[in-house]
């Protein structure tokens, strides 16, 4: 497709009456709460056909309906571990049969952390982190290729989502930290390979404070159960404040300019917007959501 007809099909002058994503298949692993789950319902307020990828089951199915009850058949749940080969194939078979033939869309957003000092890491908490944040994701955007290598003059986006422990570090995260800075490196290798020829974006979202079972409490018992019944503990040490804690809020949080960590739906709309229309020339970049931290 020559550049020029891409660009035309975004131009300024165009309005989307019927959404951002309108006739578009979209995949969000992940979806079954928090950022993947305010996503999957903000591709389809823009009318995308929307795939919601998570290993929970109960999940996955409740925000398929509350997708559909708004707009009937606008979404679908194929439930799986995004780490199994083969649920990567059937994910990606089930999103076409979905799409019509299909896929405009991936957001490689599933994910937890299994935290520890680099002395202490143990062997399986570093090879899970970096099969659910590395191959994971690799897997299901070479799985896709047929998708995406297609010159059908429509657009196709892959995000990838990071964390700014992967652009900056974090005490604690060395696993995570290695695993969501590949992601970087993937990304605009996409770019390079996929968008001279077939005009595919790729771009990174990396997330700072996010308030999501991540970024929690570790106080308050929020757990992953892997595939093969590991029990990972989420959350931060020492978030919860204590009863003697003096200051306010703005303390708190005095390393974000915003004063306040980001909501779901914030970093949500962050993932939407790059994957949109209005992002067509923003591509290979690494886009982080902080509310201003680390700037």
């Amino acid at each position: 497709m020559a550049p020029q007809d891409r660009l035309n099909q975004v131009s300024s002058h165009l309005t989307f009456p019927q959404g951002l994503f309108h006739n578009q298949t979209v995949i969000v692993t992940g979806a079954g709460q928090g950022i993947g789950a305010e996503a999957a319902r903000l591709f389809a307020n823009e009318g995308a056909k929307v795939v919601v990828a998570d290993i929970d089951q109960v999940k996955a199915d409740a925000v398929v309906k509350a997708i559909n009850d708004i707009s009937p058949n606008r979404a679908i749940a194929v439930v799986g571990d995004v780490m199994d080969a083969t649920y990567i194939d059937t994910l990606v078979k089930k999103s076409a049969e979905f799409g019509g033939g299909k896929i405009h869309v991936i957001v490689n957003n599933a994910g937890f952390t299994w935290d520890g000092v680099i002395h202490k890491i143990t062997d399986k908490q570093w090879d899970t982190m970096l099969s659910v944040h590395n191959t994971a994701p690799f897997r299901l955007i070479r799985a896709a290729a047929p998708y995406f290598r297609v010159k059908d003059k429509e657009p196709r986006v892959i995000i990838n989502i990071s964390s700014t422990s992967g652009t900056h570090g974090n005490a604690g995260q060395a696993n995570y930290s290695l695993a969501k800075a590949g992601l970087v490196g993937l990304t605009k290798t996409i770019a390079k390979e996929w968008g001279p020829q077939f005009g595919v974006r790729a771009n990174t979202v990396a997330f700072g404070y996010i308030t999501t079972r991540l970024t929690a409490a570790k106080e308050d018992g929020a757990t992953f159960v892997a595939a093969d019944g590991t029990k990972v503990a989420l959350g931060i040490p020492g978030r919860k404040p204590s009863s003697s804690a003096q200051g306010s809020a703005v303390t708190a949080h005095n390393d974000i300019p915003l004063r306040r960590p980001g909501s779901p739906e914030e970093a949500a709309r962050a993932i939407v917007g790059v994957a949109s229309p209005w992002f067509s020339y923003v591509n290979g970049e690494t886009i982080e959501v902080t509310g201003g931290r680390n700037i």
